[in-house]
């Protein structure tokens, strides 16, 4: 850039000198010739001339000096000295933010693998989520169901379909109609209306249950009354059969 400068400068003066010739030429007298030896008769030019090739150099120096000082200033205009400190800076916290985010991401992508949530396959599995739904909903028809004629059908019910805390669950929530049932012939029937399983984690699962009962005594005179029902169970796969190993009436 300052190479450049230069020589346009140098052209500048140069035309400015032919042009200061060319007018004393048209204005000025001739001149008488001098005595020999004198400057007039050297070759190369007037002193003048000469002089003012050397000012052109001294002063093209000068600007060269000048352009060179002036883009140093500007370049430290442009990038000013807290620049080469903030941006190691600036590069050390963007390294820091982007481990803690890769931190944070790993630890909830494993998480979310660990989740239960996430292991349900009741959607997924759709064969295996139709038979459990099938046998729950006829082990649920076959223990809420009593006839006082055969008492011990729904005890066979129990030993077949129930297993852990829900065999006792299971007593006291029958208890009253086993105590009444004799005595008012009592005729219990459980139909199951419709389930949902919630969880499918291999052999465990979690069903929604909505069911129909008629619940009729065949004494002296028939009555039925009929209510509705809905309760979750837990249930167990014991070879291949689903068991109900809890039952949830959503009461404390």
């Amino acid at each position: 850039m300052s190479t450049t400068r230069h020589l346009v400068n140098r052209q500048r003066r140069l035309a400015t000198v032919a042009a200061e010739r060319a007018t004393t030429t048209t204005t000025a007298p001739p001149r008488k010739p001098g005595p020999p030896g004198t400057s007039h008769d050297k070759p190369g030019g007037s002193p003048a001339a000469e002089d003012t090739t050397v000012d052109d150099e001294a002063t093209d120096d000068v600007d060269t000096g000048e352009s060179q000082e002036q883009e140093q200033a500007e370049s430290r205009r442009e990038r000013p000295p807290g620049l080469r400190i903030r941006l190691p800076a600036v590069l050390c916290a963007l390294t820091v933010l982007l481990g803690a985010f890769a931190a944070w991401a790993f630890s909830s992508a494993a998480g979310l693998r660990d989740d239960p949530a996430r292991q349900n396959t009741a959607l997924t599995d759709i064969s295996r989520t139709s038979e459990v739904k099938g046998q729950i909903s006829e082990a649920v028809g076959a223990v809420f169901s009593y006839d006082y004629a055969s008492p011990g059908k729904s005890g066979s019910a129990v030993q077949s379909y129930l297993v852990g805390k829900a065999v006792q669950q299971h007593e006291d929530m029958l208890a009253q109609i086993r105590a009444q049932g004799q005595k008012q012939k009592l005729v219990l029937t459980t139909t199951v209306t419709d389930s949902g399983v919630e969880l499918l984690d291999g052999d465990r699962a979690r069903l929604l249950i909505f069911a129909d009962q008629s619940n009729t005594r065949t004494g002296k005179s028939d009555e039925t009354t009929y209510a509705a029902a809905m309760f979750a169970v837990d249930a167990v796969r014991r070879g291949d059969t689903w068991r109900i190993s809890a039952i949830d009436t959503f009461t404390q």
